[in-house]
């Protein structure tokens, strides 16, 4: 555990030391309070259909989905593509240290960082509560889907960077792997075969937003979240033991 721990305080602190995580942060909230904004003047409009503007904003916009698909890649892009191409990475693993517990201290780090980049979004609700009454069940539940899928994500960045030693290259294997999985919602609605169209359903995240943002936890969709990012974490590990003997 004070090896993962390690690992975990000097990851994190290698994300508020760097330049490119306060951009990050920057274009996140800029952006996240645009689409905020935009959802507000929406409602407030006599001709919209109405609704809860958080329910809009967790998952009810394209952008929504873009700011998952991007973050995911640069927080993670540098995690071991760095210490690959530094070679580091040889010191790393000759230490007293296993790669589960590398791959668990950096994982953790990179999601206590993106939910750092979350926290502030809290103040939206703040907002609404001021002027509007709030259900707090589906925001929570909002933020519980954040989390799920953010930690899928994350996984997988995780996993792409453990494949390349350049974070570009790193990048562009997990934005490929993210749309990847992102397609199975729109698989949902070409195939015609029952089996098929429900296990695409299953994996379709665009459903699983639509319904945490309502305030319907399924607990499938939990298990889901878990065990494909517990999956990739796993290969990621794989992947460390695999270049350790090289």
């Amino acid at each position: 555990m004070s090896a993962v721990w390690a690992t975990f305080n000097r990851e994190l602190r290698a994300y508020f030391f760097s330049p490119l995580a306060y951009v990050v942060l920057f274009f996140f909230l800029v952006i996240n309070g645009f689409i905020f904004a935009m959802i507000v003047s929406f409602l407030n409009d006599p001709r919209s259909p109405g609704g809860p503007p958080l329910a809009l904003f967790f998952g009810g916009t394209l952008f929504f989905w873009l700011i998952l698909l991007f973050v995911g890649p640069v927080l993670t892009m540098r995690l071991l593509s760095e210490e690959l191409k530094s070679g580091s990475i040889e010191v790393l693993m000759t230490a007293p240290v296993t790669e589960g517990q590398v791959v668990a201290g950096k994982y953790l780090a990179s999601l206590t960082f993106y939910l750092f980049l979350w926290l502030p979004t809290l103040a939206y609700a703040g907002i609404i509560a001021y002027w509007n009454r709030v259900d707090w069940g589906p925001v929570a539940a909002g933020y519980l889907g954040i989390l799920g899928i953010g930690a899928l994500f994350l996984a997988v960045g995780l996993f792409a960077s453990a494949l390349a030693k350049n974070q570009l290259v790193s990048a562009m294997i997990t934005f490929a792997l993210l749309i990847f999985l992102f397609s199975f919602g729109l698989l949902e609605n070409l195939v015609t075969n029952e089996t098929a169209k429900k296990v695409f359903g299953y994996l379709n995240l665009w459903d699983h937003m639509d319904e945490l943002a309502k305030g319907i936890v399924d607990t499938r969709r939990l298990v889901y979240y878990v065990s494909a990012t517990l999956f990739f974490l796993f290969l990621t590990s794989r992947a460390l033991e695999d270049r350790k003997w090289r």
